[in-house]
């Protein structure tokens, strides 16, 4: 690993140390997480940035940035662009400072965040559909009205603000440490982490963590340039960046050992994970360093290792709990999905509970047929994990039993297994998308308008998950000579979408 120049070295430890943060801050704790610790069999300690005031990091950097401004430029007022906790930082940091900040946050952000920014004395103006809209409005209103800009990571007073956290836990614990998990957006954390403890502790790894469907920071060291990536997911909806900074890129390729990449699935079980050892729901941004340790320890098959995860924030809507609880179980590999053909006969269903044995059925979806066969959709509790389910499914396979494992398909886990209910036999031409929409008044109605008369919808799957973005499964019939232009339709739309035509759960309950 390339060390940082010792002029980059001294300007981020000089600025660490004597970062303006506990004016707003406290110094989080750094818990040990027994349970957690008890199953990984290896001692992991939480840093708990989520029992900040504003229950994110976050405020660390915006004061920082913020103390550090002229009077002549205070004066004139400040703003920000942002849905979440960079939101609330700033506009908490601005009220003790006695400034006036302005927070432009996209309409589809959660009503809840935007009370919190209006509570600590923020003004919030709502303006566009995602982040990009809010920050180039921000931009505008900077030209305007001679506005500073606080940007939520790429600048070195907001990286140095969060490297306190590296600065708190090396202070917090002076044993031997092997290894800090960081959640990764933009990469300020990461980078203000690393800065920090690389200079004083070379020895101790820095691990990066990332959701799959938003990996900027891991493609940019893959590549070795800043990649900017043409979608993100919206899950972890903190760490939702298509582009990490420049000069967070510039720290971390110098002193991250690796980025790791966690599913939907494997954050809502360390999210579960966190409550069981604290009784605190951190969201899912907040989540993905302990997820990352998981996936870590069970990589590399260490023990008795010291492994430090920062949880960074709380800010989680209650209605996505409901997401989080369904999803936690698959991401510890306590529950399979399967599609299942037992015989269309009296008595079938309870010779096929007996061929599960004493296992729990956690779902179980089915629909008479005529044919001699029948699909059904059932969910089965597992006690030991991947290996277990694989001896499920070869067990049935044995009994005559054919099985497919959905467990990994995103649409049976988000749409179908709500939905089945029998084949179309009369629907012809029909081909099927899954979608985001924004989770704004008016979208699904957009939807349906730019489509006009010219296709039918003939299946349709929507459920609200309290994020900023909905998930939409739908069914459309186009004819062979028109899917071009229904592409095209869809390109013109600009919501992402995905063609599910071939998934395997779509076509054996639900298609023609």
């Amino acid at each position: 690993m390339h060390e940082l120049t010792n002029r980059m070295t001294q300007k981020y430890i000089e600025k660490i140390l004597t970062a303006r943060v506990y004016d707003v801050a406290c110094e989080s704790p750094l818990e040990h997480a027994k349970s957690l610790s008890s199953r990984l069999q290896n001692r992991i300690l939480f840093k708990r940035e989520d029992l900040q005031s504003v229950f994110s990091f976050k405020l660390r950097g915006a004061y920082n940035k913020i103390s550090g401004l002229s009077e002549a430029v205070l004066s004139q007022g400040i703003i920000a662009a942002s849905a979440g906790n960079h939101a609330q930082g700033v506009a908490l940091a601005a009220t003790r400072m006695g400034v006036r900040a302005t927070i432009v946050m996209p309409r589809t952000t959660p009503m809840i965040k935007v009370q919190a920014v209006r509570a600590l004395g923020g003004k919030a103006v709502l303006h566009g559909d995602a982040y990009d809209d809010a920050f180039e409005y921000a931009q505008r209103l900077v030209q305007e009205k001679g506005l500073t800009f606080i940007p939520p990571f790429d600048d070195p007073d907001i990286i140095a603000g969060q490297g306190t956290v590296g600065m708190e836990i090396l202070r917090q614990h002076q044993e031997p440490l092997d290894a800090i998990f960081v959640p990764v957006g933009g990469g300020g954390l990461l980078a203000g982490i690393a800065a920090y403890v690389k200079y004083l502790r070379p020895e101790i790894k820095i691990i990066g963590v990332e959701p799959e469907e938003a990996a900027c920071m891991h493609a940019a060291l893959k590549a070795g340039r800043r990649v900017t990536l043409p979608q993100v997911g919206l899950f972890a909806d903190g760490v939702a960046v298509r582009q990490a900074g420049k000069e967070t890129f510039r720290i971390c390729r110098s002193t991250v050992d690796e980025v790791i990449l966690v599913s939907t699935d494997e954050i809502c079980a360390a999210i579960k994970d966190i409550f069981d050892d604290t009784r605190s729901i951190v969201e899912p941004a907040g989540a993905l360093a302990v997820a990352g340790v998981k996936k870590y320890v069970n990589r590399e098959q260490v023990t008795g290792r010291n492994l430090v995860a920062v949880n960074s924030g709380a800010n989680l809507n209650f209605d996505r709990l409901r997401h989080v609880a369904e999803r936690a179980e698959i991401g510890e590999q306590r529950e399979a999905l399967l599609a299942v053909n037992i015989p269309e006969h009296p008595g079938s269903f309870r010779q096929f509970c007996q061929a599960i044995g004493r296992r729990n059925v956690t779902e179980f979806n089915y629909r008479y047929s005529e044919a001699g066969e029948a699909q059904i959709f059932v969910g089965v509790e597992l006690s030991e994990g991947g290996a277990e389910r694989a001896e499920l499914i070869q067990h049935l396979g044995a009994l005559g039993y054919p099985v497919q494992d959905l467990t990994d398909n995103e649409v049976a886990k988000l749409h179908v297994r709500y939905m089945v209910g029998g084949h179309a036999p009369s629907v012809e031409d029909e081909i099927l998308y899954r979608f985001q929409f924004p989770e704004r008044p008016g979208a699904l109605l957009r939807f349906l308008t730019r489509m006009g008369k010219r296709w039918n919808i003939s299946l349709f799957h929507y459920r609200n998950h309290g994020a900023a973005y909905g998930r939409v499964l739908a069914g459309v019939q186009v004819p062979e000579d028109e899917r071009a232009r229904f592409e095209q339709y869809l390109d013109e739309l600009g919501y992402p979408f995905w063609n599910e035509t071939g998934n395997p759960a779509y076509k054996l309950f639900l298609a023609h």
